[in-house]
């Protein structure tokens, strides 16, 4: 069977392909929106965090024998507490500051973390095995799906939707919400808005470290795969509207299935077609899909 002169099978390989792309993309605009909506900072040392995950991931497993699913809590937990750090020690003498400041710090951190992993391991990467538990593929009839990149996608959405539902839908969300907006008043309530915001940016830079553990197995750990994605990811963030939880979601994974089908279709423009999509939304809607016009 064919679709557009494309084998059926071709064709769903490469949307699941973009589906797996699409969560990554999910995933890292994710924490992205959550830092910029809850602490109004722009954070590009994201990359730098997702690819720091892969390798305390791969240095757990290589070093000391662990599992992959240990390191799977292990890796985003030590990357948060990383994260928190960084905030309590640099960014939060900047919220008051203009934009710019965070961008850069954040950006002079990358640098330092590139290059400390890449002058012990070079930049030529390093093999990471699937679990056992997960090798393999499931013949679905009209294709065949790698268990691995089945568990990804599940993973992925089930963290990203599990992540707005409480933002959203909770009185811990809403307490994140008002600490950002009006902190002298949730403070009356008793509540540490200081502390709250350490653990917010602390699990925004560890859905990073997460979505790099799931990534190691696909692709090879190098020092340079977080600085490859970052520039998509931030374009993800700016289609779906800064700081806004759910577009980060469901433009990551819509264009990752956009990304996937102009592969089959026009390949030589499947590395700009998410550049090209943000132009039009931009030009159409400068807020973004699901931001709101000030």
């Amino acid at each position: 069977m064919e679709i557009f002169g494309v084998p059926l099978p071709a064709m769903m390989s490469q949307l699941l392909l973009g589906l797996v792309n699409g969560s990554f993309y999910a995933m890292l605009s994710l924490g992205l929106a959550v830092i910029f909506g809850l602490l109004n900072v722009i954070n590009f040392s994201h990359g730098a965090m997702y690819m720091m995950g892969a390798f305390l991931a791969w240095m757990g497993m290589s070093y000391f024998g662990l599992s992959y699913w240990t390191m799977l809590l292990v890796a985003p937990l030590v990357v948060g507490l990383l994260g928190i750090v960084i905030e309590k020690t640099m960014l939060r003498w900047l919220y008051k500051l203009d934009h710019l400041y965070g961008l850069l710090l954040t950006f002079g951190i990358t640098l330092l973390v590139e290059g400390v992993f890449r002058s012990f391991y070079g930049v030529s990467g390093q093999p990471f095995d699937t679990p056992e538990q997960l090798q393999g593929a499931t013949d679905l009839g009209f294709m065949i799906l790698p268990n691995y990149r089945g568990w990804v996608v599940v993973a992925s959405l089930t963290v990203c939707f599990a992540t707005w539902f409480v933002i959203e839908k909770t009185r811990l969300g809403a307490y994140l919400r008002a600490g950002t907006e009006n902190p002298k008043l949730v403070e009356a309530f008793g509540i540490n808005v200081p502390l709250m915001v350490t653990l917010t940016y602390g699990f925004g830079v560890a859905l990073a470290g997460f979505a790099g553990v799931l990534a190691a197995p696909i692709i090879q750990v190098s020092p340079l795969m977080g600085s490859n994605l970052i520039i998509v990811v931030f374009a993800v963030v700016v289609i779906g509207g800064m700081g806004s939880i759910l577009g980060s979601i469901v433009t990551g994974l819509g264009l990752g299935v956009i990304e996937g089908l102009t592969r089959v279709f026009y390949p030589e423009f499947s590395s700009t077609v998410v550049f090209l999509v943000m132009v039009i939304v931009l030009l159409l809607r400068p807020a973004g899909l699901f931001g709101k016009e000030k």
